[in-house]
């Protein structure tokens, strides 16, 4: 490896994030959320960290838990966007995969399954978020309808819209409508993913699933307190120094102007490597422990920051964007966005490096 752009996974980050998760949680099982590439974390490194620590992983689709298991993975798996199509039913009722299916088609799909073939059920629940699942009013009727495949051992899932804010009510009115249907059938239930488990007691159920703040990133939009650890640094290094008269311009369409004679350093990260283009100029890294600010726009494979104030800048120190020192919340608030959105768009051409320590 030539480039020293890298993202460094805290393995002891995430142990420690999940295990303070799961005091949270209560007395409900927890499954860790390694979709999208656990968040950009590396799906297979992460449920090998957690293997003695998860009771299930959750995925999007059945090609993440496909990878999970010729990775060796063997714990319980569930598909939280159940199957696209029919040929995935008994494929994963192979790969001991829980499917969470959220319309009549997928149930028809699993029902043709040949006899021994039909994988296990969940039912995903729409109490009023509007994206996946069935009218809370019909669950207790396709419950009876489909009682050949759902049994006692399937749970209903569903999810809140707003549950990263406490003061929206429309998370009680939800939890209400969904209490309704958790009575009327009897089955067990999993509502809380990270938000939830933190600010709404009340939604902690059978199954929690764990997903953000096992990264080390804040849940709510307000924070909660929570002593969580980033799990994620990632980090590039300097390969180049350039002093600039003030007045002059650094990067792309000029919109970066000196207002001294500065020290530019140029960085070898862009947004080929998943460095958002806007983000603008002021936001922070940290170069030798100390904060520096990006000079200029975001170019696809460097970026150039301002190290006038910081002694001893040398070619090849490291600069970290995001990480132990310099949280992504931080920096999701400067590119106008989430946590979620920075982790998990990090691209493939950044190695991943899990450290135990």
């Amino acid at each position: 490896m030539s480039r020293q752009t890298r993202a460094i996974i805290h393995a002891d980050a995430i142990e420690d994030n999940f295990r303070l998760m799961k005091k949270y949680a209560g007395n409900g099982q927890n499954m860790a959320v390694v979709k999208a590439d656990a968040y950009g974390h590396g799906a297979v490194s992460v449920a090998r960290i957690l293997r003695n620590e998860a009771a299930a992983f959750a995925v999007a689709i059945i090609e993440e838990a496909l990878l999970l298991r010729e990775a060796g993975v063997r714990a319980p798996i569930v598909v939280l966007e159940g199957p696209h199509q029919a040929l995935e039913c008994e494929l994963a009722a192979r790969e001991n995969c829980t499917l969470v299916v959220h319309q009549r088609e997928q149930l028809e799909w699993v029902r043709q399954c040949r006899e021994g073939r039909k994988p296990k059920v969940w039912l995903k629940v729409d109490s009023g978020m509007h994206r996946l699942g069935f009218d809370c009013e019909r669950v207790p009727a396709l419950v009876s309808e489909y009682s050949d495949i759902i049994d006692a051992d399937s749970v209903l899932v569903t999810h809140l819209a707003c549950a990263d804010d406490t003061a929206n009510p429309f998370t009680v009115a939800q939890l209400h409508a969904f209490n309704k249907v958790r009575e009327a059938t009897g089955l067990g239930v999993s509502i809380a993913s990270s938000p939830g488990t933190v600010g709404w007691p009340q939604s902690r159920g059978d199954w929690n699933r764990i997903g953000i703040a096992m990264y080390g990133a804040e849940p709510l939009s307000e924070a909660s307190g929570l002593a969580l650890k980033p799990a994620m640094s990632l980090q590039a290094s300097i390969i180049a120094l350039r002093k600039v008269k003030r007045g002059e311009t650094v990067g792309y369409s000029q919109t970066w102007q000196a207002e001294r004679d500065s020290l530019i350093a140029t960085v070898g990260i862009g947004y080929a490597d998943g460095y958002p283009r806007h983000m603008p100029s002021g936001t922070p890294v940290i170069v030798k422990g100390q904060r520096a600010a990006l000079a200029g726009r975001v170019s696809m494979d460097m970026i150039t920051i301002d190290v006038t104030d910081i002694a001893d800048v040398a070619i090849g120190d490291f600069v970290e964007l995001w990480g132990k020192q310099l949280l992504v919340d931080e920096i999701a608030r400067c590119a106008g966005t989430i946590s979620y959105e920075l982790i998990t768009r990090v691209s493939q051409r950044v190695p991943r490096i899990v450290r135990h320590i």
